[in-house]
């Protein structure tokens, strides 16, 4: 287990907590209890990354580059480390920019590995095509590597961006910013919307997103799951909730399916924030989805 605590890839504090909320609500002990030997490193403690957190005068479309180029390198160091051993990767951010260095640790280890990203958002957006400038909303062009080499600050050029289009679905989205919209489909990458989960259902989905990135079903398969793909309903206090989502038994069911294919290598989990709850109450509906998310990732059935 990494654990990311990790804000600076958009403005919203809080998210930094969500590793340590999440072990506080008894991660660790359920997957122990679910027959894994958990390990749990840090890469982030004890690293003085503040001085890195000003603005790149030759990037000003994205904030604090420096900041997340140094901690996502971090990230990446100790998960190669891991993988070494042929460790399942479970990273708990965070905010979403910490999968720049989750997934491209693993790429290293894999190199004809899928990726699923459960999300609202894409977080596909360019150096350029960023309306917000953060970061977080941006990992997914660094890993497939659409931006051209001119506009990838130096801190974040160490990302190989050898993530393949066909390699790469989506699900939940719902909240896609034009220039995404594009990058989506000049590079032919499957995204499927919650239009799609409606008019098909979740498990039609999921069996189409894996037939179109690992039609033969024996590549190793990446997850990276945004809390924020479910329902604000059901996870209130995330940074960026968009209404109608999934359910949170659809959530569930889709790590449980991705469990069942034997294939799953590593699963991120992120953007549980906290500080943005209105109350107690919001705060255990985000944190206790987003351990169950994990535990079926890593096992854990109804029956």
């Amino acid at each position: 287990m990494v654990l990311a605590p990790f804000s600076g890839g958009q403005l919203k504090y809080g998210v930094e907590k969500g590793p340590d909320f999440l072990l506080k609500h008894g991660l660790e002990k359920d997957l122990v209890e679910l027959g894994w030997d958990v390990t749990i490193t840090e890469p982030l403690k004890g690293k003085n990354l503040a001085d890195s957190n000003d603005a790149d005068s030759e990037f000003p479309t994205v904030k604090k580059p420096t900041l997340v180029g140094e901690t996502t390198h971090l990230i990446n160091q100790t998960i190669t480390d891991s993988l070494k051993d042929d460790k399942f990767i479970l990273t708990l951010g965070g905010d979403h920019s910490i999968a720049m260095g989750s997934i491209s640790a693993v790429l290293e280890k894999y190199d004809d590995l899928c990726l699923l990203w459960i999300d609202a958002h894409a977080d596909i957006n360019t150096v350029e095509s960023t309306e917000s400038g953060n970061l977080h909303g941006c990992p997914v062009s660094f890993l497939m590597g659409v931006n051209p080499p001119d506009k990838i600050p130096k801190s974040l050029s160490w990302i190989k961006g050898n993530l393949k289009p066909n390699r790469i679905a989506y699900i939940g989205l719902r909240d896609v910013d034009e220039g995404e919209k594009k990058i989506l489909k000049e590079n032919n990458i499957k995204a499927f919307s919650m239009y799609h989960i409606d008019r098909f259902g979740i498990n039609k989905v999921i069996e189409m997103a894996l037939q179109a990135i690992n039609p033969t079903g024996k590549s190793p398969l990446m997850c990276s799951f945004d809390v924020d793909a479910i329902d604000p309903l059901y996870v209130p206090a995330t940074g960026t909730p968009v209404r109608g989502g999934l359910t949170l038994r659809e959530g569930l069911f889709l790590t449980e399916r991705l469990a069942e294919t034997g294939n799953l290598v590593a699963l991120d989990v992120v953007e549980c924030n906290p500080d943005l709850a209105q109350n107690e109450t919001h705060v255990l509906d985000t944190i206790s989805a987003g351990c169950a998310i994990a535990r079926c990732a890593l096992g854990e059935t109804l029956l």
